[in-house]
């Protein structure tokens, strides 16, 4: 984002925060979701882009991903509809080849996605904990900071963080260690962040789409529990 002229780090969280409730509406997977974050923060690292055209890009970016990841995507004028037809159908399929050429067509990528589903089976959990580190990781989407982190750390200390907050002894398995390659230590810093994520998605009136998602009783209403408190900075 440093190269950005006209956007900053809050309009970003905005359009993903946005993004991610266009995702929950259309009901689309969620290696669609990760994949249109993946794709936005790419062409941003790559091209300049106007304030005006930044939803643009993520309703781009969310179209690539749907025809990448699931079986039946949504038309493109669903996406408009959504958009409240901010733009025309000819912008979004002429930036969507842009993004592509920028990206180089490779959309082949892990994803925090990829690394959690197979760290939240390693760690033998309930439904609960994997609706915990979830909302962590949605969390972690929406905040530019946690670029900073792999894929890889911020869904092992997703699901660390989920174990901390639902007060599951030890914190950090043997197993979880094996299968990770990461130590406690090596995740604290990145957990507290995303307890701190938690404590403010808590407590603000902005960028409440993701607490609110799973503060729904279909999903445990994770989202409403205490913050980890032996995370607390």
């Amino acid at each position: 984002m440093s190269s950005q002229t006209d956007i900053n780090e809050r309009m970003r969280a905005i359009l993903i925060d946005w993004l991610i409730e266009v995702h929950h509406r259309l009901m689309l997977m969620p290696e669609t979701l990760y994949l249109t974050v993946y794709i936005i923060d790419q062409y941003l690292s790559m091209e300049n882009v106007l304030r005006k055209e930044l939803q643009l890009v993520g309703v781009s970016a969310m179209l690539i991903s749907c025809k990448y990841e699931e079986i039946w995507a949504p038309l493109v004028k669903e996406l408009l509809v959504l958009s409240d037809n901010a733009f025309s159908r000819e912008q979004v399929l002429s930036t969507e080849k842009s993004i592509l050429n920028k990206l180089q067509w490779n959309l082949t990528v892990p994803t925090v996605y990829v690394f959690l589903l197979r760290y939240a089976k390693a760690a033998m959990g309930d439904k609960e904990l994997e609706n915990m580190a979830f909302f962590y990781a949605e969390l972690a989407l929406v905040d530019y900071s946690m670029l900073v982190y792999s894929p890889s750390v911020t869904a092992a200390a997703a699901v660390y963080t989920a174990r901390c907050t639902l007060n599951m002894s030890p914190g950090w398995s043997d197993i979880l260690e094996h299968h990770t390659g990461l130590g406690e230590s090596q995740l604290m810093q990145c957990a507290r962040r995303l307890a701190s994520l938690h404590s403010t998605a808590a407590g603000s009136s902005k960028q409440k789409v993701v607490y609110n998602k799973y503060a729904n009783p279909k999903l445990g209403a994770v989202s409403l529990y205490s913050p980890a408190k032996r995370l607390a900075i």
